[in-house]
């Protein structure tokens, strides 16, 4: 099993955009053996300590292998609406790892 982090940090503004495209990718993550184990919304009291910027929301995925999650990333559906995606992510960190 393969996990991915990703935390993202959303324009202002821009959340619709994003909830958008989240609506029509993450139902996308079944189609190649992904679940989605969280989606977290942080509020900034729920931060204990950062040297860096607020995100907007954390997920972490997983998948049995690294070609399920290339899989998903490069699914032709999802990347009808990467337009989305552009148009309302600031940046975004992704964190690959394994359980230990």
């Amino acid at each position: 099993m393969i996990y991915y982090i990703q935390i993202i940090f959303v324009k202002d503004g821009k959340q619709e955009v994003f909830h958008a495209f989240e609506e029509h990718v993450l139902p996308l993550l079944q189609k190649h053996k992904g679940e989605l184990l969280y989606r977290i919304r942080p509020t900034k009291d729920s931060i204990i300590a950062s040297s860096g910027e607020h995100p907007y929301e954390i997920h972490l995925v997983s998948f049995p292998a690294r070609k399920d999650f290339e899989s998903y990333r490069d699914d032709k559906e999802r990347l009808q609406y990467m337009h989305l995606k552009e148009a309302s992510i600031e940046k975004a960190l992704l964190i690959e790892g394994n359980l230990l």
